[in-house]
């Protein structure tokens, strides 16, 4: 009895979560997001408050703030993954409400910390990028993504099962079938919650590599942690308890003696951080 009303309590739950309707678009104009006085909240919980930003076409946008600022919150409005209280959000000239759903997602690429992988072949994981890729894509794919060579060195090559959720693979082979992966689906507007962050040096650099090859000529939002990441980055978002603080450049940002000058201080004094006995 007990387990049936928990069953019954989670399609009661699931039935009252809101349903996102499908647009008629199917085409965008432009690999440009913006986004009007755009207001959102988790239930009583406000996130944003009449937020504006434009992220250009063809550059690398940076979105930094303290833990908690809304930066993963911000990507997933731009992909659609919730809808806005207030405000929109635009895809080129045209509200992401007005697109087919999948057409609309079929233009994000998405590169997080945590990669889900299929148990699946490492082929098949890669292939879910694009499905009418070719056998040389896939293989092309997974060089540009520096994945090939750990791939041929294992027994099975691309046939190797991979466990559920890639389970049986290291963080940073996961990373790099998931931007093989990416890298083949092409599409316009790539997301990266800084996939870096949490791996050893060597396969950061490696990883590094390979989004270098996924971002060309890309419209890239990148959530950044490490504001050294980002320093190259054509503009720079900083957030701050729901509001955009400051806009610019990493050399006009330390200038400015903002709120970005004060994170980026906080950074490089833990990298002097030691163990003392």
């Amino acid at each position: 009895k007990g387990i049936a009303v928990q069953n019954l309590n989670s399609v009661i739950n699931l039935r009252n979560l809101p349903v996102i309707e499908d647009g008629e678009e199917t085409e965008i104009d432009k690999a440009e997001i913006s986004m009007e006085k755009v207001s959102f909240s988790y239930g009583e919980s406000e996130i944003f408050k009449n937020l504006s930003i434009i992220i250009p076409e063809g550059k690398t946008t940076a979105l930094v703030g303290f833990s908690g600022s809304g930066k993963t919150t911000l990507c997933n409005l731009m992909a659609r993954f919730w809808d806005v209280n207030s405000g929109k959000v635009n895809v080129g000239k045209t509200n992401i409400k007005e697109y087919k759903y999948d057409e609309l997602l079929s233009n994000f690429s998405f590169v997080f910390q945590d990669v889900y992988l299929f148990k699946d072949t490492i082929y098949n994981n890669i292939k879910f990028g694009n499905e009418d890729a070719s056998k040389d894509e896939i293989i092309n794919a997974a060089k540009m993504a520096g994945a090939y060579d750990f791939i041929v060195n294992k027994d099975d090559g691309f046939d190797t099962m991979i466990g559920q959720g890639g389970a049986t693979l290291s963080g940073g082979e996961k990373q790099r079938i998931s931007i093989a992966r990416a890298i083949l689906k092409n599409a316009p507007i790539i997301l990266l919650d800084e996939a870096t962050s949490s791996l050893d040096p060597e396969n950061g650099l490696i990883i590094q590599e390979a989004i270098s090859n996924l971002i060309k000529n890309k419209t890239v939002v990148v959530v950044a942690h490490k504001l050294r990441s980002v320093m190259g980055a054509d503009k720079i978002v900083v957030l701050n308890k729901g509001k955009v603080e400051e806009v610019g450049k990493h050399e006009e940002l330390i200038k400015n003696e903002g709120l970005y000058k004060d994170l980026w201080n906080y950074q490089e004094k833990s990298k002097e951080w030691k163990i003392v006995q």
